[in-house]
């Protein structure tokens, strides 16, 4: 198996505060793994489901630690099912959602003072 390919695992925690303020932290690592396609059935399967199915990354099952995100390719992807593969392999069945698809907009440049 050619696990040449890197993806991002992102773990996301929600933290409360002091005022009960909510704040979702993101964590990440960088793996190796291999990127498929779902197969046609899958793809199919899917989409009566509601999914929208896109790729398969199949990776050693002790570098898998129930992430529900991944980034490939600059772009995210939620993970819908998993599959345990026979040789300490694990599958990871990912779509595109919203939600998942782009990065947080970066704060506004503010250029100049407002022509004051």
């Amino acid at each position: 198996m050619d696990r040449s390919a890197e993806i991002t695992l992102i773990t996301e925690t929600k933290t409360q505060d002091a005022n009960g303020v909510w704040t979702i932290s993101e964590s990440t690592r960088t793996v190796f793994c291999q990127v498929d396609s779902v197969t046609r059935s899958e793809f199919y399967e899917g989409g009566r489901n509601g999914l929208n199915p896109e790729y398969r990354f199949t990776m050693f099952f002790g570098d898998y630690e129930g992430e529900r995100t991944v980034e490939y390719n600059g772009k995210r992807y939620g993970i819908y099912r998993t599959y345990l593969g026979r040789t300490d392999t694990i599958e990871l069945y990912a779509e595109r959602k919203g939600g998942t698809n782009v990065a947080p907009d970066p704060e506004p440049e503010v250029v100049g003072n407002g022509g004051n």
